[in-house]
């Protein structure tokens, strides 16, 4: 089972929905990073469950507790590791599941391949091991912020509700004034109400969310294997859930023809006055050729809907070799995306971290040395 991500800068993920803790080893990170719990808790804090009515009623803190990595309140250049304690599991709830795999679920891929399941809260299988995600990116988006690298996830659409565009430099503020994560107010509302509705059907709904990373320079990725977007895209697919991802403007490319959509060099000047390069759109989403050219790098997931719903399903008993029908009980979010911008946003600077250290814009072992 792979649970490690990253060629430098890596993430070992450890732990299950109701075991007795969760965490992720960090290793590759440079030593000299001001690091405390606090760091890490205020990013865990955006994944919490129990937050609104829009997620899972599990009253979990998710207190983080780091045992390795940090000396004097900087990383020592040894691999981190953060460990949440679960507090608030209720196996019961998963007691009728045993040999009913649920419909949109991988129960029954996982009794496949081993033989052997942890079914409590979906096990390891269970959108709550994204906590390692978030350590991992917790501690990137600290060492991205030295190089003046930011990254942020908002809500675009619910169902089939979109917001509309939301300049970057108001999305911070707008984000954080509802529970959905949308920068657009009037669609948030909509939203909510979307995902309201749906609780009380005892069903779920999809959405997609979109990450903006800023601050970059050009050049980093590989041209073949180990493009950036390539990267990306595989640590965005293995978050829980997501079921498609996109770069810029992604599958909307293909409607056009490449004078309407290329986009076009020009020369510009920075916010200090300097003169760069940049490009007059930004439809390939920032990365070129597999790397980056110093734009924002744009991504979208498409979010399918949380699988775990009180609406009777048909499913299969693999004890009894029938046919049976299940009804999911427990508690579970009727919308995943509004946590799932937390995720996102970790998983991308995780990707961006590994890949400033290959690339030569970080230094591999100690921040107080130049490259």
């Amino acid at each position: 089972m792979t649970n490690t991500i990253g060629k430098i800068f890596s993430i070992t993920s450890f732990g299950s929905s109701h075991g007795k803790a969760l965490g992720a080893v960090v290793d590759g990170c440079p030593a000299n990073l001001e690091l405390s719990e606090e760091d890490i808790q205020i990013e865990l804090n955006k994944r919490r469950p129990g937050t609104s009515a829009l997620t899972t009623s599990r009253q979990e803190g998710d207190k983080i507790e780091i045992v390795s990595g940090i000396f004097e309140g900087k990383t020592d250049g040894t691999p981190i590791t953060g460990i949440v304690y679960n507090t608030n599991q209720k196996s019961k709830d998963y007691s009728n599941i045993k040999n009913t795999p649920r419909p949109g679920h991988g129960d029954f891929c996982w009794m496949e391949r081993y033989g052997i399941y942890d079914y409590n809260g979906g096990g390891r299988g269970s959108g709550r091991i994204t906590i390692g995600h978030v350590i991992g990116g917790a501690i990137a988006k600290k060492l991205l912020k030295t190089q003046g690298i930011e990254i942020i996830s908002h809500v675009v659409q619910i169902g089939d509700i979109k917001a509309k565009n939301i300049d970057y430099e108001n999305l911070k503020d707008t984000i954080e004034k509802n529970n959905v994560k949308c920068g657009d107010a009037e669609a948030a509302k909509l939203m909510e109400e979307l995902i309201l509705s749906k609780k009380q059907e005892g069903d779920s709904i999809g959405g997609i969310v979109e990450t903006i990373a800023t601050g970059l320079p050009a050049g980093l990725g590989e041209p073949v294997f180990g493009k950036l977007d390539g990267d990306l895209a595989q640590i965005l697919m293995s978050i829980n859930a997501v079921k498609g991802v996109e770069i810029g403007l992604g599958f909307e490319s293909a409607k056009y023809s490449a004078s309407e959509i290329n986009d076009e060099f020009c020369y510009d000047e920075n916010d200090d006055g300097a003169k760069c390069i940049k490009t007059k759109t930004n439809n390939s989403g920032g990365i070129l050729g597999g790397m980056s050219n110093g734009m924002p790098i744009v991504s979208r997931i498409a979010v399918k809907p949380t699988p775990s719903i009180s609406k009777i399903q048909n499913t299969i008993d693999l004890e009894k070799g029938e046919n049976t029908t299940i009804e999911i009980s427990g508690r579970h979010d009727p919308c995943i995306c509004p946590r799932v911008t937390a995720v996102a946003e970790s998983a991308t600077a995780i990707i961006l971290a590994d890949h400033m250290i290959r690339s030569g814009f970080i230094h591999p072992t100690n921040l107080n040395k130049s490259i």
